[in-house]
């Protein structure tokens, strides 16, 4: 229990302190018209309540990722405590709201946009086509696990393809209609509700009768058994399993859609880092209920080899928090990966808009740039589910790697204090790079661990290289 409270601490201290920094180092200009103001077209330049922006941040970024990512995390220990808080605070935060702040300075443009600017017409080009094929994959994924669950408790004639369908004509919608109509009115409810279930399990473990075996009396070692130990080494494979709730590259691909309705910059420390810290609270809960419910780390283990992550999300909210629960756990299993889905398509056609200089004020000019992204979609769903979702992992936290080096040469630029992205960028250069070499075929190399994390550290040093010379030249330049 300590150690679960401890970490809640930090990282309620981490907002407080680090997001402050955060905000400081960028240097906001509350005086000046966000985007939302002054580029508003009523369609995703729109300004909304901050309480909704929040809300409806939250829930893009989150949907089911802190839940299964940290209940198939947890199993590497204390550590994944650790990489939660620490991952959340010095990483995740940084990486959302930096990447949401210049999108805001640069009239709400998407992310390739940024990277590009920073990094090269080269670097956009690559960025441009690896971010709407991950946004894709998202869709696909997330409509393919509700569909499937749904099935199961529906009539017979209600099946996966039926409900694959009807959630793809939701998408649909949400992509084309301005976004304080579906997405502005329902997001926020549902993100409360998210929210409402994680304070409730946080409060049974508290003042219930839980115990959570998870202390530091024994070590940060790798809790997965001896047989697996060799195949999920703490480094790099926790760093890509627990991605939502500490760094997702993901999140860069979603901020710039809440960048267009914020009515502030002094609001997008609460929007941007508040949403992270909030994803991270989340993740810590469903790790630390995750081994308190089945009774420890072996446990655990033993219950996920009969069950899956959402089988133990549903048992553990009706046991815990009773019939309300076991609602909220429906709505945290079907209607999560949905609202992640929806974003997602609708995020892949304003970064389309953006390189295509089309204007999105009119139904038709939508239409035009979102029909190719469904076809594509379509397409994409009758893919192999497993093997969209290892490769999705991977492309992730790899989008933030780009993520975070552009927010480094951007701060650099600006002459600002560029370390605060540069140790994230490093490290999740190493993370990325050595899970591709290390991870089994067909997703990786299948390369030893020592080669792979080796490898990995010389890439991250290679680029800080690069990134120091390319500094050192700028300074000359600019004197």
């Amino acid at each position: 229990m300590s150690l679960f409270l401890i970490s809640v601490a930090i990282l309620i201290a981490g907002y407080i302190i680090y997001g402050k920094l955060s905000e400081k180092i960028f240097g906001i200009e509350p005086e000046r018209p966000t985007p939302a103001i002054s580029m508003r077209d009523d369609v995703d330049y729109i300004p909304m309540p901050t309480w909704k922006v929040f809300l409806i941040q939250f829930l893009n970024i989150a949907g089911l990722g802190p839940i299964f990512g940290a209940i198939m995390g947890v199993m590497f220990g204390p550590a994944a405590f650790l990489w939660i808080v620490f991952g959340t605070i010095l990483a995740g935060g940084v990486h959302d709201y930096f990447s949401a702040m210049i999108s805001m300075r640069e009239g709400g443009v998407s992310l390739p946009e940024i990277v590009g600017k920073e990094l090269g017409t080269g670097i956009k080009q690559v960025m441009r086509v690896f971010s709407i094929v991950l946004l894709i994959m998202v869709g696909v994924v997330f409509v393919i696990t509700p569909a499937d669950i749904i099935s199961g408790m529906t009539p017979e004639w209600m099946d996966k393809q039926f409900w694959i369908l009807l959630i793809f004509v939701y998408y649909i919608l949400a992509t084309l209609l301005p976004i304080d109509k579906l997405i502005g009115n329902f997001y926020p409810i549902f993100g409360f509700a998210l929210l409402f279930m994680a304070v409730g399990l946080m409060c049974v473990m508290i003042f219930g009768d839980v115990t959570i075996p998870a202390t530091l009396s024994e070590g940060l070692g790798n809790r997965y058994p001896a047989d697996k130990v060799a195949t999920h080494p703490i480094f790099p494979m926790m760093f890509v399993s627990i991605a939502c709730g500490a760094i997702s590259g993901f999140h860069a691909t979603q901020s710039p859609m809440m960048a267009r309705c914020i009515k502030n910059e002094r609001l997008a420390r609460p929007v941007f880092y508040g949403a992270m810290v909030a994803e991270g609270f989340v993740a810590l809960i469903w790790a630390a209920a995750a081994i308190a419910f089945t009774g420890g780390y072996e446990e655990l283990s033993e219950y996920m080899a009969d069950k899956t992550a959402g089988k133990l999300v549903t048992e553990l909210s009706f046991n815990w928090l009773g019939t309300f629960g076991g609602v909220l756990a429906v709505i945290g299993v079907v209607v999560a990966p949905i609202t992640t889905g929806d974003t997602a398509l609708r995020s892949a056609r304003l970064i389309a808009a953006d390189f295509l200089k089309i204007k999105q004020s009119k139904i038709l000019k939508r239409l035009l740039v979102s029909l190719p992204i469904f076809a594509v979609t379509y397409l994409v769903m009758q893919l192999d589910f497993h093997v969209l979702w290892r490769y999705f992992a991977w492309s992730n936290q790899t989008l933030s790697v780009f993520t975070l080096w552009a927010v480094t040469v951007y701060l650099a630029r600006k002459r600002k204090w560029w370390i605060i992205s540069l140790v994230p960028a490093m490290f999740m250069t190493t993370v990325s790079v050595s899970y591709l070499l290390f991870a089994p075929s067909p997703e990786g190399f299948g390369l030893g661990e020592n080669i792979a994390v080796g490898t990995g550290l010389a890439v991250a040093l290679l680029l800080l290289i690069i990134f120091l010379w390319g500094r050192r030249r700028m300074l000359k330049n600019t004197k």
